[in-house]
């Protein structure tokens, strides 16, 4: 039995009869929960909640839907200006989601949630697509079996599943770790492909805290359930490095284990990761300081920024400062004459050089100001300016 067809037989049972070997203790916002109905609620697997983390109006991508829990939550939290796109393998599963998603769209007031089947490693193939191509093309020998790699390399292309760079934040509850090993590098790729840039990604998985053995991994129970497929906590970080992705944060990591098999403790890990920093590095004379607690700190990219140093960055690094989950470590050093993005210099990323004052203010500045904001065109400081020892200071 593969792993996937072990995964789609369980899975498959318990959309039918809850399975509490499949899920840890989760507290959702009961709020949200009234407007889904019970046989929903009932039959969710999941190790955390991602749905805390999206915004309104944004277009979420939930992996390994499921019965359409989280997409139902992330559904009142986006609001009738957003959008839920569901995306599962597993037709009983998707038939609770796809039945139940009128009943929730009555209760909010809209209906904004899409369930489509397809496999998480492979978001651009549209299975219902292929399957309706299989029906009116069937297999029968050698040479339409062959026949069919064009027709999804087609079906890819023109109708994937999910698009290039059209979603806001991809999340997914314990789903991850049900991949096969061989396919887990593609799905990030995956991942990485659907979002948008300035997206992110926000997963709750089952980590483990040593690597699991082989004749684990080689258990087709304990894969479906959420254990040899899972990634150490410090390899699930480093696949999303990997994939491209930059400000990786650990929002939670749950102190004790849901389980331990063999000494191996499993548990409950949920991460946040952003997509943005391809493109080039432009030189417009701008700093960053970084402001603590540490004395310095080496970020993705192997830049060092030295506590209370004006350090040079790239236009690209500059924004990507700017924005969460930095902006709060950083003050931001802008020069007083702006460069235009088509006049800058390319910048070598690869330095670690502090930004001379002089480069952002222009080595013929020479103004002094007092206190007060004005320009002092005598360039002497008053005896009654603020710094200054007869001053306020």
């Amino acid at each position: 039995m593969t792993t996937e067809t072990s995964v789609k037989d369980r899975y498959a049972a318990a959309a039918h009869a809850s399975e509490k070997a499949l899920c840890c203790p989760i507290d959702y916002d009961p709020a949200f929960l009234q407007a889904i109905p019970a046989e929903v609620v009932e039959r969710d697997y999941g190790c955390g909640d991602p749905s805390k983390h999206v915004r309104k109006g944004e277009t979420v991508l939930d992996l390994g839907s499921g019965t359409g829990k989280i997409c139902f939550i992330a559904s009142q939290v986006v609001g009738d200006t957003g959008k839920v796109i569901g995306v599962d393998m597993t037709d009983d599963m998707l038939e609770v989601a796809r039945r139940n998603a009128p009943v929730v769209a009555e209760n909010i007031g809209y209906a904004n949630v899409d369930f489509r089947k397809g496999r998480i490693q492979d978001l651009a193939l549209d299975m219902e697509k292929l399957e309706h191509h299989l029906a009116t093309h069937p297999i029968t020998d050698a040479n339409s079996f062959m026949d069919l790699d064009p027709i999804i390399d087609e079906l890819r292309k023109s109708q994937p599943l999910v698009a290039d760079d059209s979603i806001d934040v991809v999340v997914s509850n314990c789903v991850l770790n049900l991949v096969d090993d061989r396919l887990k590098k593609q799905m990030f790729t995956e991942i990485f492909r659907v979002l948008k840039r300035g997206g992110r990604a926000v997963i709750s998985d089952i980590v483990s805290d040593e690597p699991p053995p082989d004749h684990m991994r080689n258990n087709p129970h304990l894969w479906s359930g959420c254990i040899s497929g899972a990634m150490t906590e410090a390899g699930f970080l480093a696949a999303f490095e990997e994939a491209g992705f930059y400000g990786i944060n650990v929002l939670n990591l749950d102190q004790t284990p849901w389980q331990t098999v063999e000494g191996i403790e499993f548990r409950s890990m949920t991460i946040e990761a952003y997509k943005g920093k391809e493109g080039p590095c432009l030189d417009r004379n701008q700093a960053v300081i970084y402001k603590g607690p540490f004395k310095s700190v080496l970020d993705d990219d192997g830049h060092r920024l030295d506590r209370g140093e004006r350090m040079a960055v790239c236009e690209k690094t500059f924004n990507i400062y700017s924005s969460e989950p930095y902006r709060q470590h950083f003050d931001l050093v802008e020069p007083l004459h702006e460069i235009a993005s088509e006049d800058a210099a390319e910048f070598d990323c690869r330095r670690n050089a502090r930004r001379d004052p002089r480069e952002t203010k222009g080595q013929d500045y020479n103004a002094t100001i007092d206190n007060t904001g004005s320009l002092d065109k005598s360039n002497d400081l008053s005896a009654d300016s603020c710094c200054v020892p007869s001053g306020c200071c």
